[in-house]
Order: structure tokens, then C-alpha cells, then sequence
């Protein structure tokens, strides 16, 4: 029977949290972007920093399930967590990269609790990928999941609710597409915390 801890396999586990703990990090940068609108190229630029940090951090960790015989745990789930988690950068990078090239005035009120929700989100999902580690920990992490459910059904309510107010409020059809875009980039930003919480209870389940 395969072993789920094996020392020199600890290296997974190091790029998982440091995928995690970076785009707890760009959410955190997203927000306080909208919230302040401020130094906005700047933000932007921090945040495709960590978005290429985050691509470097996925590509280590398919190079690394090719050459390695015994896994941690299943290839697949491996592969999908590390999707996954790139993912969540790749759309706070689309969100943060639409407001810059769209020109967009100060975001609103949907906007700031969007990005709340994704900080919520990014924090949910590491405190889920930091359990993955031990064993013990591991029967603990469907209280991060149920959490990032709620969150994202939290932002689904909202989302819609922002697209509404667009059509109703809107008085530029211009700025309904920009924010349009911009409003999905953030709520498909909490689908994929959903899709890493997916994949996480899935390997408890197998291996807790």
C-alpha cells in the first residue's frame, strides 16, 4: 500500500503552500486596490508579479510529479489541486489587469465586497492546503470546505445582484461591459477556491 507521508516528498506540500499563501496575498492586494484606488498601475503590476510567481510555482510541481516515482498522494489530485490554485491567481490578475486597461472610475460598493469575499476565500482555501500536510489535520478540513462553499455562494448572490444593479443603474453601456467582465473575473475567482476546497476533501477522504 502506497505511503501518504513520505519525507522526501515534503517538497509538494512547501509548493502548495506557498501557491496558497500567494494568492491569499494577491487578494489582499486586490483589495485594498478597489478600496483605496489608489497607486493603481503599481497594484496591478504587484499582482502580475505573483501571478508569474504562481505559474512558476505550478510548473515546479508538474516537473516535479514527471519525475518522481512515489507521490504523496494521487497524481491526478495533485495535478488538479495545482490547477486549481493557479486558477484562483489567474482570475484576481484578469479582475485586477480588466480595471487598469478599461479605465474604470473608483469601484463600488458590489466591487469591495467581492474582494472581501475573495480574501475570505484565499484565507479558507490556505488554512485547507496548510491541513493537507499532517494526517491529524487532515479529519479537521471540511470545516474550511463548508466555509468556502458558503463564501462562494455568498458571491454568486452578490454577483448577481451587481449585474442587475448595472443594467438598472448604468448610464454608459461601455461601463456595463467593463464591469460586467470585471464582476465575473472575481466571482470565477471564488468558483475555483470551490474547485481547491473540492479537490482537498477529496484527498481526506482517501487518505485522513
Amino acid at each position: 500500500m502506497k505511503s501518504f507521508f513520505m519525507p522526501r516528498e515534503e517538497k509538494f506540500f512547501d509548493l502548495f503552500e506557498d501557491s496558497a499563501r500567494n494568492i491569499v496575498e494577491a487578494a489582499k492586494v486586490l483589495k485594498d486596490l478597489i478600496y483605496t484606488w489608489e497607486d493603481v498601475e503599481h497594484k496591478v503590476d504587484e499582482i502580475r508579479g505573483m501571478e508569474h510567481n504562481g505559474d512558476n510555482i505550478t510548473h515546479e510541481v508538474i516537473a516535479r510529479l514527471h519525475r518522481t516515482f512515489v507521490t504523496p498522494f494521487d497524481r491526478e489530485d495533485i495535478n488538479a489541486l495545482a490547477q486549481a490554485l493557479d486558477d484562483v491567481m489567474d482570475f484576481i490578475d484578469a479582475a485586477a489587469g480588466a480595471m487598469l486597461i478599461y479605465k474604470v472610475k473608483q469601484p463600488g460598493k458590489r466591487a469591495r465586497e467581492l474582494a472581501d469575499i475573495i480574501v475570505q476565500g484565499t484565507i479558507e482555501t490556505e488554512k485547507a492546503v496548510l491541513k493537507l500536510r499532517h494526517r491529524a489535520s487532515m479529519k479537521d478540513i471540511r470545516d474550511e470546505c463548508v466555509e468556502i462553499n458558503r463564501l462562494e455562494n455568498l458571491a454568486d448572490v452578490l454577483y448577481r445582484s451587481a449585474i442587475a444593479e448595472l443594467f438598472d443603474e448604468a448610464e454608459d453601456i461601455a461601463d456595463v461591459i467593463k464591469w460586467r467582465e470585471i464582476f465575473e473575473h472575481m466571482e470565477s475567482a471564488t468558483d475555483r477556491c470551490e474547485d481547491v476546497s473540492n479537490v482537498i476533501e477529496g484527498v481526506a477522504l482517501k487518505h485522513g
